[in-house]
């Protein structure tokens, strides 16, 4: 099953990117999430694992690709009390030639047990209200 949203921002892609690129700044954007850390310090490399403290508990996260020619990253859930597996997300930020904005989607695919009420929730609770709180930061 899978999850998705979309939006357009009113700012470069290159900014959105600088912005989203960071792997331990969830907290500044996505609603409910009430603090991140990347585990010993690191930084936002691929291999780099966040603790996200949000609803309903402790979130882990693995950082799995970050390509910068692309504006896109992705990532797996190790650890969270969602009943879901599998869990592996990606987003991405391009450019709107014609207006000068960004275009950003953020998808997610899984496995749950009731995977319908699972995609609403990721779309509805987290991946809508986190890109509607990314027009507040930028």
């Amino acid at each position: 099953m899978s999850a998705y949203a979309s939006t357009v921002i009113n700012a470069s892609a290159d900014e959105v990117w600088k912005y989203l690129r960071d792997f331990g700044n969830p907290a500044e954007w996505v609603p409910g999430i009430t603090g991140c850390e990347i585990e010993g310090g690191g930084k936002s490399l691929p291999g780099a694992v966040r603790r996200l403290e949000g609803p309903g508990g402790t979130f882990r996260e693995r950082l799995l690709a970050l390509d910068d020619v692309s504006r896109s990253a992705a990532y797996e859930i190790l650890e969270s009390p969602l009943p879901v597996r599998d869990y592996r997300a990606f987003y991405r930020v391009a450019p709107v030639t014609d207006s000068g904005s960004a275009f950003v989607e953020w998808s997610a695919t899984f496995e749950a047990d009731d995977m319908a009420k699972i995609e609403e929730f990721v779309t509805r609770q987290v991946f809508e209200p986190g890109l509607a709180s990314l027009h507040k930061c930028l």
